[in-house]
């Protein structure tokens, strides 16, 4: 199942005005999803009220030099893995000085996939500092755009129920 391109705004939007209200500001780290989470954010006017830049790091090189993230993660997990979406939330937050931030690197096909790590992969990681990031995977069904899309809409919905959930249960 495919998000819709009204879902995905909708997403941006919820996300956006819960970021507004605790006058919290966002970074996103890009990788299968090439910026759309952050096109998403921005699609509503006022945005830069919430919104404090985004990274595509769609490379291993960019990973490392924009976003900090080791070599060592890269070589021993490769870039679809939790220990890389984890270093990406804590180098998109170094980087930006954003209160929030969002990572995504999966695997959106058609190729790319492997027995371990199929095609529909997504690893996920969200948080306000390093200790408290949240990291997720997802299997995502469809084709390049279905995946782009529903991986965009999970990240959207789950820095939303991040920010909502109360902290102690963290």
């Amino acid at each position: 199942m495919s998000a819709t391109d009204q879902e995905l705004f909708d997403a941006g939007e919820q996300l956006g005005e819960l970021l507004a209200r605790d006058g919290r500001m966002i970074a996103t780290a890009e990788s299968c999803t090439g910026g759309w989470v952050a096109k998403a954010l921005t699609d509503r006017a006022g945005s830069s009220s919430y919104v404090l830049g985004g990274l595509v790091t769609y490379s291993n090189e960019a990973k490392e030099a924009l976003l900090g993230v080791t070599r060592k993660s890269l070589d021993e997990h490769g870039a679809v893995s939790e220990p890389v979406v984890r270093e990406m939330v804590a180098g998109a937050l170094a980087a930006t000085g954003a209160q929030v931030a969002v990572a995504i690197s999966g695997i959106a096909g058609p190729g790319g996939g492997s027995d371990e790590k199929p095609v529909g992969t997504v690893w996920f990681a969200w948080g306000c500092d390093p200790a408290s990031t949240e990291a997720v995977v997802q299997q995502f069904e469809g084709d390049r755009d279905q995946v782009r899309r529903q991986a965009v809409l999970f990240a959207l919905q789950g820095v939303r129920a991040y920010l909502v959930e109360p902290a102690a249960s963290r």
